[in-house]
């Protein structure tokens, strides 16, 4: 603020230091006063430089660094909400959010706020200046002014919302992008090349189209300006005119009167530009501000409950849960995981399997009924404290871009080499890492592009074995595995599964036979529960599936 204010008094100096010439120094052919006067002038506009180059590093640095503060918080935001919210957001709209919508900022923080206020300063300035001078030409100056002002707030009002529309057009498209990069085998395989790029074009249209219209009322507002203006420049030269024919005004007052009427008119012609800044950075952290008001995964402050050490007796009681508002896809489902027992889950696609696993996981909170861990409502235990002792092997087993010896770390980056090693080993990886050049350090591609499903799927339970949870989550750990990798997992996921509570979930039943308990899930309900040979006997449903199964 110092800095600003010393740069636009410095740039007063000029249209002063000009009336002075006029009237006092050449008439009296003063030498001496013509120097101290280019001294004063050259003095003020190195003033001006310095303050300006000073006023830019200061907030232009200042605004890229709230930028990455903000980027960070609203990532550090996103990455704590629930899972349904990423089950109904696409990851490049997420993107677009974290990355383009606090771009802005640097328009309230940088340049743009140091030309508002400077801009501001120096009008008033000017205004105090220039009814001094005369009354009559500034009052006559004041009303395209004013009429330029009230267009102005009427133009700014209606580009907001489509600025905010933008975002939300940037966001779309940036999340359509995303997934067609993400799924070229499957664009290519169907040769729906020509689709998927009519698709984006559509999107960059609807883009161009919004961005027309916000130049289209920017530039109207420039446009009024310029006629505004110019109407009041030409009234002021013929006010003036006669002014000074009648001796009323000096040569030397019109020229100030008009240097500081530029002065004046400069910044207010600038918030036509400075005005669509702000306003594209206020609809940008309307969306931020939305995204930072979602409500976290421990919103409420209830999970306070933190345990050192799990057990891993879980017990379900009566949980309902749906992803909809009365559409239940689990229905009171009752049941107790004992600690270091392995539950298996069995049923048709769509049946609520793995929902069921998400509950025990804590990815969702059930919407009725208890979930309780050691005895404590799973609801009241810190989610921190949970998930540490928690391992999972999805069935997508997804896998970061880099090398196979990170992605294995990934739960434990301190981990010594000796248990890395002993993870490779328990879950067969070393099978096929033995055969690359570089072994554990190869680079596997995004997603893991590079390697077989197989060879994702021994990564991703290798993983889990070097985490040494007490909560396990298998589901379909095994569905990417042929009949020879099949064979060496389920030895290595029987060491695994040892001592600790497992939720197993497979649709290849001879994967389960060991299971403590199979729960038969239909529709959401548990049809049937019991061991694998208890089940058989019964003739029930689980019967069905595994002679199905066997006839296969």
């Amino acid at each position: 603020m110092v800095l600003i204010v010393i740069s636009r008094l410095a740039g007063l100096v000029l249209p002063g230091a000009s009336k002075f010439l006029i009237d006092d120094v050449i008439p009296t052919g003063d030498s001496t006063m013509l120097k101290w006067l280019i001294g004063a002038v050259l003095a003020a506009i190195v003033i001006q430089s310095v303050t300006s180059f000073a006023l830019t590093q200061i907030l232009s640095v200042e605004a890229q660094h709230l930028i990455s503060q903000l980027r960070a918080k609203v990532q550090r935001h996103i990455m704590q909400l629930p899972i349904r919210f990423f089950d109904n957001t696409k990851t490049g709209e997420l993107v677009s959010r974290i990355m383009t919508d606090v771009e802005g900022v640097r328009n309230l923080v940088g340049t743009g706020f140091a030309q508002m206020i400077g801009g501001v300063l120096t009008s008033l300035i000017c205004l105090v200046l220039l009814i001094y001078i005369s009354p009559l030409m500034t009052g006559f100056a004041l009303i395209p002014v004013a009429i330029f002002g009230v267009i102005s707030l009427k133009a700014f009002g209606k580009i907001r919302p489509i600025f905010r529309e933008r975002g939300v057009i940037n966001a779309e498209v940036t999340g359509r992008l995303t997934e067609t990069l993400g799924g070229v085998r499957v664009i290519k395989g169907f040769n729906a090349e020509a689709q998927e790029i009519k698709t984006f074009e559509d999107g960059v249209t609807r883009l161009f189209l919004n961005v027309k219209q916000s130049l289209t009322t920017t530039s109207m507002v420039t446009s009024a300006a310029t006629l505004l203006l110019g109407i009041a420049s030409a009234g002021i030269m013929g006010i003036g005119g006669y002014l000074i024919m009648k001796g009323e005004m000096t040569f030397g007052d019109f020229l100030a009167f008009t240097l500081y009427l530029g002065f004046m008119i400069a910044p207010i012609l600038q918030m036509s530009n400075i005005g669509s800044q702000f306003t594209e950075a206020f609809a940008g952290l309307d969306r931020t501000q939305e995204i930072l008001n979602t409500p976290l995964e421990d919103a409420h402050g209830t999970r306070t409950l933190k345990l050192d050490h799990i057990q891993g007796d879980i017990v379900f009681d009566r949980v309902s849960f749906g992803y909809e508002t009365g559409k239940d896809v689990v229905k009171e489902i009752s049941f107790r995981a004992p600690a270091g027992s392995v539950t298996a889950l069995v049923g048709t696609s769509g049946s609520g399997k793995t929902t069921i696993a998400g509950l025990a996981a804590s990815f969702l909170n059930p919407d009725s009924g208890t979930i309780t861990v050691d005895g404590h409502d799973l609801q009241s235990i810190s989610l921190q404290s949970y998930r540490s002792q928690l391992g999972v092997v999805l069935q997508d087993d997804f896998l970061f871009e880099g090398s196979i010896r990170q992605n294995i770390l990934f739960p434990r980056p301190q981990a010594t080499e000796e248990q890395l090693m002993q993870a490779v080993e328990a879950a067969h990886v070393q099978e096929f890492t033995n055969r690359f050049p570089e072994g554990l350090d190869t680079l596997i591609g995004e997603r893991g592009v590079k390697l077989s499903g197989g060879q994702r799927q021994r990564i991703a339970i290798a993983r889990a074995i070097l985490a040494d949870p007490r909560i396990l989550i298998l589901d379909e750990a095994t569905s990417n595995l042929d009949t020879e990798s099949e064979s060496l997992i389920q030895a290595s996921l029987k060491t695994l599964m040892q001592g600790r509570t497992t939720f197993v979930i497979a649709h290849r039943l001879s994967t389960i036979r060991q299971a403590d308990q199979i729960l038969v899930i239909e529709q959401g309900c548990i049809a049937e529960q019991g061991r694998h040979e208890e089940l058989l006997e019964k003739q029930g449903r689980y019967y069905q599936l595994y002679t199905y199964q066997a006839r296969i």
